[in-house]
């Protein structure tokens, strides 16, 4: 019997933790040797033969002379993708609770910049989210052909779809990519059918986060986001961002926002001094895992006749 003081050998310690219900396994590559593979992303992600999460997070030793650490994101498929504000959050729990660092505010390398990230006296953990981008490169998204109007200082797309409605949208980058629409009823809005179906549009050269935001007052919202690489979460951090964004330059919603997810609230502040989000970070438990004793689901394709 292993116990977790004494775990198998070549085992990681984890923490599964969650952000408003994006869930989460964090590794610490700082103290213990990891090599995380894509299929190794995919079955530790697996709700049944592994710990299951939406994303895979990895703390490990900064590359940038300013950064306390590096974290790295792995969706669910496996893929690593730029950015996930409710992981920085738990990354800056997890750094806090595991004893890596008593800094505060901890400053986090990402593939595409540095975070700033504050542990508050409320138990939050604030963001600085880093750059906004509105330009369609940015996400990358091609716009060649397709109509557009102005709505405040937002340019709304039209995108039409096969077999499917002709949506419109912004689209912005916050280190992710995000299209954001406006719907009357978050609980009653076609998440399962147009979510896959723009998110993974091949106008978007590396798909896109889907956001359905639905504006309750000035600074209230309610929304739900197709995420690309884990498909509808019960919260999404830079999507809470690009969608009180959208509204806020639509002329619908003024900062600070209060995005109401599935999974818990987010307070989202964005003006001339930059963008900011803070929201729970929860730890649910601990403990050890063979990554080499993970095994994949039977695909019959595998099975011999």
């Amino acid at each position: 019997m292993h116990t977790l003081s004494s775990p198998p050998p070549g085992a990681w310690r984890f923490a599964k933790m969650h952000g408003a219900g994006n869930d989460f396994v964090v590794l610490d590559a700082v103290s213990q040797p990891i090599e995380l593979t894509p299929e190794l992303a995919r079955r530790l992600a697996d709700r049944h033969f592994g710990i299951g999460a939406d994303q895979i997070l990895i703390v490990e030793n900064p590359m940038h002379p300013e950064a306390d650490f590096r974290y790295r994101i792995f969706n669910a498929d496996g893929g690593e993708v730029e950015h996930c504000g409710n992981g920085a959050r738990c990354f800056a729990r997890f750094v806090r609770e595991q004893g890596l660092s008593r800094r505060n505010p901890l400053r986090a390398e990402i593939c595409t910049g540095l975070l700033t990230l504050t542990l508050e006296d409320s138990g939050e953990v604030s963001v600085d989210m880093g750059q906004v981008s509105f330009e369609p490169g940015s996400l990358p998204f091609d716009p060649d052909g397709l109509a557009s109007r102005r709505q405040g200082d937002a340019t709304i797309w039209q995108l039409p779809l096969d077999g499917l409605p002709t949506v419109e949208f912004a689209a912005l980058a916050i280190s992710n990519p995000h299209a954001v629409l406006i719907v009357d009823d978050v609980a009653t809005a076609p998440v399962g059918t147009l979510g896959p179906a723009i998110t993974h549009h091949p106008r978007f050269a590396n798909e896109v986060n889907t956001g359905f935001l639905q504006v309750v007052d000035r600074h209230n919202a309610r929304l739900r986001v197709y995420e690309r690489g884990a498909g509808e979460t019960l919260a999404c951090g830079t999507g809470a961002c690009a969608a009180a964004i959208t509204g806020i330059r639509m002329g619908l919603l003024d900062s600070p926002v209060k995005v109401q997810t599935r999974g818990g609230c987010l307070t989202i502040a964005w003006n001339e001094t930059g963008l900011r989000m803070s929201g729970p970070a929860t730890t649910v438990f601990q403990g050890w895992i063979d990554p080499h004793a993970l095994v994949r689901p039977t695909e019959f394709k595998d099975i011999a006749a």
